[in-house]
């Protein structure tokens, strides 16, 4: 979907790739003929691309992390236009400060930050260990859903804001939510605004009342 003159995934990988701390940004998508557009937008960008199986989005992590030799994996989803570089770094940041300690570092387990601004990062051991032990389609559809389901596996480090901001809703799964962020961009009209130019805006905007309603 066109967000700002762009499809949505150019706005999300563009706020992605402005992160200090990563050295690349990969889309890992399917092998289905439905999907050949994103190749084709990687393509005109030059950005790196893999494809695997549409159900098991796990296997598409592992693949896209040891084709391109990664270090740390950091997992943004595609639905997160407002996916903040600066929170990237802050995970990032935390994983390496704690790199002989910790397995996996997130803001999603204890949610303080609007819906959409979620970063996931961990060591390639950590994927690995994910990619070994999900063993029901489940797991494998959604990645680290291992560690949310059984913690006391892995060692977890939380980023948390001060600010309980759980209950803004900022990520698009559907037209609603796509009304509201495409409010967004018209308001700064280019896409290189923090998440807290976001916060200020939507104060300034009563109409955009819906960045307040609870996540569903």
């Amino acid at each position: 979907m066109d967000l700002a003159g762009e499809p949505m995934l150019v706005r999300v990988i563009e706020r992605t790739r402005r992160a200090a701390k990563l050295d690349e940004v990969v889309v890992a998508t399917t092998t289905k003929p439905a999907d050949d557009p994103i190749v084709e937008i990687c393509g005109a960008h030059k950005w790196p691309w893999i494809r695997g199986s549409e159900s098991d989005v796990l296997d598409r992590y592992y693949q896209a992390a040891r084709i391109h030799r990664a270090d740390i994996v950091v997992r943004v989803t595609s639905d997160c236009p407002l996916i903040d570089p600066d929170i990237i770094d802050t995970h990032v940041n935390l994983m390496l400060a704690r790199w002989h300690e910790v397995d996996f570092v997130t803001n999603m387990m204890r949610q303080t930050f609007p819906l959409g601004l979620a970063v996931e990062v961990m060591p390639l051991d950590t994927l690995d260990r994910l990619w070994r032990l999900s063993t029901t389609d489940y797991l494998r559809e959604h990645v680290t859903t291992l560690i949310y389901e059984k913690p006391e596996l892995f060692v977890v480090a939380h980023v948390l804001n001060d600010t309980d901001l759980s209950a803004m809703r900022w990520t698009v799964d559907t037209p609603k939510d796509l009304v509201l962020i495409r409010h967004v961009y018209e308001h700064f009209r280019h896409s290189d605004f923090s998440w807290r130019d976001v916060l200020a805006a939507a104060k300034q905007h009563p109409e955009w009342s819906d960045m307040d309603r609870p996540t569903e």
